[in-house]
């Protein structure tokens, strides 16, 4: 499992206890996302903003393409 941030968390609840406690006592650390993350900051950078509308509305009429109504843009 992932938390919002990227971090590696395990998938049971008392193996999610452990880690946090490793955690705590400096056993163990955090790790986050690293690389991706890079490329995704650098992609958003690289994009103007009238590009990153039209990806989102793209996006969105995607999303709602299976809705009832056809998903027909206004």
């Amino acid at each position: 499992m992932r938390g919002p941030n990227g971090e590696i968390r395990p998938g049971d609840v008392v193996g999610n206890a452990v880690h946090c406690c490793r955690v705590l006592v400096g056993d163990s650390e955090e790790t986050y996302a690293g690389p991706q993350r890079n490329g995704g900051l650098a992609r958003a950078e690289a994009l103007t903003p009238e590009r990153r509308s039209e990806i989102a509305k793209n996006a969105a009429a995607k999303r709602w393409k299976n809705v009832q109504g056809g998903g027909q843009a206004a």
